[in-house]
Formats: structure tokens, C-alpha cells, sequence
């Protein structure tokens, strides 16, 4: 099993979602414990505070076992050194993508600041994931926008609509060649239809763990469990947690 969204457990920066830090091993210690073989790791200070030293934080984390995390950083678009920050990303700390939260971070995903960035990414054959499912900001709609201006780019809908906006990513991952979508706080009803409905290669699944107070993790382990009850194939079940995500990391 592939997670394609958790966050780094360290917590440089207080934000309101609280958590708990420790390392890389008790991280894959929970990822033992629950059967992920691989994680996608989003840096959580740097979407408080887009600081190079939350990529640093995130690229040491990662670099501990490099076999079963990939780190992904981010920037804040309108920075003047985000360009730059974006070229170290990918080149000195190795990072595998970026992840961007306009509604968090405070921008729109249609301003022309991207546009550099996203070709930065497009060029390391990088990832893009983004935060949405709340708008205004963070709509499937807009991220889609992104993805067409930027057709080399993978760009990925970090959590599939959420509860209100789900129909909208389905609609934009059918339409969009190169958008993916994470099913990761998606309710069940909407994932089942998702699967259903969605092509069979765009579906990847995240837990969004490493975002509790417990090293365990268990609202993520929750996440996972839920799976059995969405009543899908073995098919899609491969093809969302494996063959998937595997594809997108393994050309990154």
C-alpha cells in the first residue's frame, strides 16, 4: 500500500491542528503497524510558515529512509525566492514534488506566479498536490485551471473534493488529462462513486496522517480500515493503494 498524503510530524511552527513530533522511525513504526509500504510526506510548518528551513526539516525527515518516504516541500507563490526555493527542492534536498494550500497559504491558484514554479516542477519531473475541497480558494475547478496551463505537469487533488466539492473533482479528473485525485477525507459514499466513475489510473488514497497528537496515528488507521467498507473490486482497490501511486512516484 501506497499513502499519497501525510504530514511530517514536526512541529517548528504552533498552528491550530495541534499534533505531537517525534522521528522517522516511530513514523515507520506506525506505517509497519497499519501495511504502508510507501508514504508521500507534506511538510506541515511550511504551510504555516514557508520557511527553506521547513523543505530542510522535511528533506532530513525523508532521507532517513528513503526507500519508503518521499518527501514533497512547498513555497509561498508571491515570495521573491520562491523560484529558487523551488530549484533546491528539487535539486540539493532531492524532493520528489510540492504541495500547495491556497486556502491555508492565501492565494489563488489562476495568479501568474505559478507559472514559473510549475515549470520548475515540470522540469524535475516532479509532482504538484494541492490542498481542496475549501473554497474559496481551494476548489477542484481552480487546480484543474493549473493543470491545463501546465500539460507535463501531475498535478494531484490532495483530497478529492472533501464532503461538498467531490462531484466537481470527478468532473475535473475526467476532463483534465494530467489531474489525479487523492481520496483522503473524501466520505465513503463519494469514494465508491469516485472509483466507480473515475478513470481507473487517476485514483490514489491518502490518510493524511502524522497530524495527531499519538503516534499511532489513529484516526489515519480509521481511514484505512474504512476501505473494506466501500464495497469496491479487488481492481481498484490495487490500482488506487498500489499500481497508481507507484506509477506517478516511480517517474518523479
Amino acid at each position: 500500500m501506497i499513502d499519497f498524503h501525510t504530514h511530517t510530524p514536526l512541529w517548528r511552527t504552533t498552528s491550530w491542528l495541534g499534533g505531537a513530533t517525534f522521528g522517522a522511525e516511530e513514523f515507520v513504526g506506525f506505517m509497519d503497524a497499519i501495511g504502508i509500504d510507501r508514504a508521500v510526506v507534506l511538510s506541515h510548518d511550511g504551510l504555516f510558515d514557508a520557511r527553506p528551513e521547513a523543505n530542510d526539516d522535511l528533506a532530513a525527515f525523508v532521507r532517513a529512509f528513503p526507500d519508503r518516504l518521499a518527501g514533497f516541500g512547498t513555497v509561498t507563490p508571491r515570495d521573491r525566492n520562491a523560484v529558487a526555493e523551488t530549484e533546491r527542492m528539487f535539486g540539493a534536498l532531492g524532493l520528489k514534488g510540492m504541495k500547495l494550500h491556497p486556502w491555508l497559504q492565501g492565494f489563488s491558484m489562476h495568479e501568474p506566479a505559478l507559472d514559473p514554479i510549475c515549470e520548475v516542477i515540470a522540469g524535475a519531473g516532479g509532482i504538484l498536490l494541492s490542498h481542496d475541497g475549501t473554497p474559496p480558494y481551494s476548489t477542484p475547478s481552480q487546480i484543474a485551471a493549473l493543470a491545463r496551463r501546465h500539460p507535463r505537469l501531475p498535478v494531484v487533488l490532495g483530497h478529492g473534493g472533501l464532503h461538498d466539492l467531490w462531484r466537481e473533482a470527478l468532473a475535473m479528473i475526467q476532463e483534465t488529462e494530467n489531474l489525479y485525485l487523492c481520496i483522503c477525507g473524501t466520505p465513503p459514499y463519494a469514494a465508491r462513486t469516485i472509483l466507480a466513475e473515475a478513470p481507473p489510473h487517476k485514483v490514489l488514497f491518502g490518510t493524511d496522517a502524522g497530524l495527531s497528537d499519538q503516534a499511532s496515528q489513529d484516526y489515519a488507521v480509521a481511514r484505512v480500515r474504512e476501505i473494506d467498507g466501500w464495497g469496491i473490486t479487488d481492481a481498484q482497490r490495487r490500482a488506487m493503494l498500489v499500481e497508481n501511486p507507484a506509477r506517478l512516484l516511480d517517474a518523479a
